[in-house]
Order: C-alpha cells, then structure tokens, then sequence
C-alpha cells in the first residue's frame, strides 16, 4: 500500500451529468480553460504533449496567482483515457524552477475517475509517486500539489456552473 506521503487523493461532487464533466476532462481545450493551461493538441492516449501556463479563465483570483508562471511550458504523458471514466496523464509536479532539468526525475500518476451519483457526479483524483521525487524537493512538491488539486477541484466546479452548454 503506498504511503501517505506518496498519494494524494480529493474528491468532489459536481452536481452535472457524467458526460459534462467527462468532457471538461477530456477534451483538452476545455481541461486547460480551468485548469490554467494550453495545450498543442487533443488528447491521445500514449501521446506526450506540451502544456504552457496560462491563468485559469474561471476565477480571477486563481488566475492572478498563475500569472506569475505564465508562458512556462511542461510536459504531459497522457496514460489512458476510458470514455466517461478514467483519464489519466503523468508529469513532473511543482517543476517551477528553470535552473532544474526535472526529466531525470520520475514522473507522478494523474488519474480523473469519474463515478455516478444521484445528485451529479463524483470526482476523484488521485496523484501518486511522491515517494520517487527526490528528497529534496519531495515535501513541497506534495504540499504545494495538494493545495492546487483542492483549488482544481474547485475551478472545474465553477467551469461547470459557468458553462453550463459544455
């Protein structure tokens, strides 16, 4: 069982139709409208794509605290996607430092699973392989990303109360 310092896990009802949240995960310029980010390409399964920051167009707020890493690019490895269930990527967290060549450095497992509920649905997502990062930026790499997936979580919910056709 991996550590609790190697996973992170939220969760958040989203009251809309599984097919409306799938598709603000799974398309990739929807994704990037409230995740704060765009990408060069649809999402493949097996592809590796490049991300560049950019602020999140669902609250200002979120927005003003992507701007300073605005225009920074990263890399995505898209994993698997299953239609209406599990998306899933890996990347390097909290590489923000451009001195640090973090390809050398294991990535960590995005996974977006999707459950039905009879209010809405339900999002889980789960990020794991901390452990592998290495000691020395392991602890602020975590903490930093477990506060940014509880403000994702938050972001897709509004992307969803504000765009309510997607």
């Amino acid at each position: 069982m991996p550590s609790s310092t190697d996973r992170i896990e939220k969760k958040v009802l989203l009251r809309a139709p599984r097919e409306r949240v799938w598709n603000a995960i799974a398309d990739s310029a929807k994704f990037g409208s409230w995740f704060g980010v765009r990408f060069d390409r649809p999402f493949v399964a097996g592809t590796t794509m490049i991300g560049r920051i950019v602020p999140t167009t669902v609250d200002a707020e979120v927005a003003a605290s992507q701007a300073p890493y605005e225009g920074k690019t990263f890399q995505f490895q898209i994993e698997r996607i299953e239609p209406m269930s599990l998306f899933s990527f890996r990347w390097q967290p909290y590489a923000v430092d451009p001195a640090i060549d973090y390809s050398k450095e294991s990535p960590t497992l995005v996974v977006f699973e999707l459950g039905e509920v009879a209010s809405g649905t339900m999002l889980t997502v789960t990020e794991s392989g901390f452990d592998q990062i290495p000691i020395e930026r392991r602890a602020k790499a975590f903490a930093s990303n477990g506060q940014g997936w509880s403000a994702q979580m938050k972001l897709i919910e509004k992307y969803l109360a504000l765009h309510p056709e997607a």
